[in-house]
């Protein structure tokens, strides 16, 4: 049986597809969501059978675990140990957008993204619709919506031909405008006792260098080796 598509940017269908949406993550099930960089794979970030379905979805180990969407900077607080000041500043100027964020988890949660040594990476997305579902369903680990290999979905029928019946609803808010994926720093070294403090760019994405180095200056450790995209 096909997935059912909900069009988001008409009313009625988006009502009804939050609702289905929110059902599939309650029941363990992935759903495909936009954000504001590309298409997203969900699932419930505390449910570790789902996010295994997130993963097997996408052709994915549990040595790439995904990052977890965030509806607030109060989500962001309750998931990772501490909050350096410089991610403060880092939040304050480029949330919600395209900045993903590493820090060290909260120890006491009880979760399982894969083999992530004790880190979590953290974004809150720029779209209405990834951030109201997000105010329903509490944090989603989300990953782009495509097969590893192959390039992450601007559009919803894009992650369809790839991903079938793996997913359980698909929420179609017309085509992503730029495409360009998120930038992902690791910024674990900021927590105390890690080491010299340094920011690494892990991916190059939607925030440049420039303007990460306008807000952390020298600790922006930016070597000669290139960052994946």
């Amino acid at each position: 049986m096909n997935p059912p598509v909900f069009d988001c940017r008409d009313r009625e269908q988006m009502l009804s597809g939050m609702r289905h949406a929110r059902q599939a993550i309650a029941r363990g099930d992935v759903i495909v969501m936009p954000t504001d960089t590309v298409y997203g794979v969900a699932a419930d970030a505390f449910d570790a059978a789902a996010v295994q379905k997130l993963l097997e979805a996408k052709g994915r180990s549990r040595q790439q675990p995904p990052p977890v969407l965030v509806g607030s900077v109060d989500a962001l607080h309750a998931l990772v140990e501490s909050m350096p000041p410089e991610v403060e500043r880092l939040v304050e100027r480029f949330w919600p957008g395209g900045l993903t964020i590493v820090l060290p988890a909260q120890p006491s949660l009880t979760w399982d993204l894969g083999e992530t040594a004790g880190t979590v990476a953290v974004r809150q997305p720029d779209n209405p619709i990834a951030l109201e579902l997000l105010a329903e369903t509490g944090p989603l680990a989300v990953s782009s919506a495509n097969l590893t290999g192959k390039a992450a979905a601007v559009d919803v029928e894009t992650a369809r031909r790839m991903l079938g019946s793996t997913i359980a609803v698909y929420l179609d808010d017309g085509p992503v405008s730029t495409g360009v994926a998120s930038t992902i720093i690791d910024a674990t070294s900021l927590a105390g006792g890690r080491g010299e403090p340094a920011v690494r760019i892990l991916r190059d994405g939607a925030v440049s260098r420039e303007e990460l180095r306008e807000e952390l200056g020298d600790l922006l450790d930016i070597d000669d080796e290139e960052p994946r995209r």
